[in-house]
């Protein structure tokens, strides 16, 4: 079990990953032709999409790094790269082309539901995502460390579907500029953590550098 102070940190790293609020554009855009009932139906479908897919990542992530016989420091630095390259982009507020490409955007226009892909499938619950929740996961492995970053995870699907309730209100008091204000915040947050990430994987994998 960690400090409380790392479980925040933890938090705040996946809140800034996922950033809810520098999905606000694409969702509005993606949403505009859905009735008041269908735009309602998406944002539920959003949120529990993000809860089931990190809670799944959570529980099962490791067993997965074993299958594929992926050691946890390698598995750090690769994670730590990717996290690096989506802040890099949110530094320049832009969405990462590791969430998702200018293809699968134009693809999503033409599908009845997009709430699960793209929205919380590569756009919110993506890869840098699921790399954080699987490292944050190795930390422990007290039964009380898995259930408290699980309460994490529900409690940022919570954000998210409020802030997607929300969206057309911060929509119109935020603006553009304000939501890549946000965003490029978020992104140094998470160049940050990235880097911690690389240099605690590579302190694994040569232990000289201890």
């Amino acid at each position: 079990m960690l400090d409380y102070a790392d479980y925040i940190k933890i938090f705040i790293g996946l809140l800034a990953i996922v950033n809810p609020f520098g999905a606000i554009p694409l969702f509005i855009s993606i949403t505009a032709d859905q009735n008041e009932k269908q735009h309602k139906q998406t944002i539920n479908l959003v949120a529990i999409s993000v809860a089931i897919i990190l809670l799944v990542t959570l529980f099962f992530g490791e067993l997965l790094l074993r299958f594929f016989g992926i050691t946890i420091d390698s598995f750090r630095v690769g994670g730590g790269i990717l996290i690096l390259l989506m802040a890099i982009s949110m530094l320049h507020a832009k969405t990462s082309l590791l969430k998702q490409t200018n293809a699968e955007a134009n693809e999503s226009a033409q599908k009845e539901s997009v709430a699960i892909v793209p929205l919380a499938i590569p756009l919110l619950a993506g890869p840098g995502a699921i790399s954080a929740v699987i490292l944050a996961a190795n930390k422990s492995h007290a039964v009380s460390h898995y259930f408290t970053i699980a309460a994490g995870i529900l409690l940022l699907s919570l954000i998210v579907w409020i802030l997607l309730h929300l969206s057309p209100w911060i929509s119109k008091r935020l603006g553009i500029t304000g939501i890549n204000v946000f965003t490029r915040i978020m992104g140094l947050i998470l160049a940050a953590i990235a880097i911690e990430f690389i240099a605690n994987g590579l302190k694994g994998i040569f232990p000289i550098l201890a």
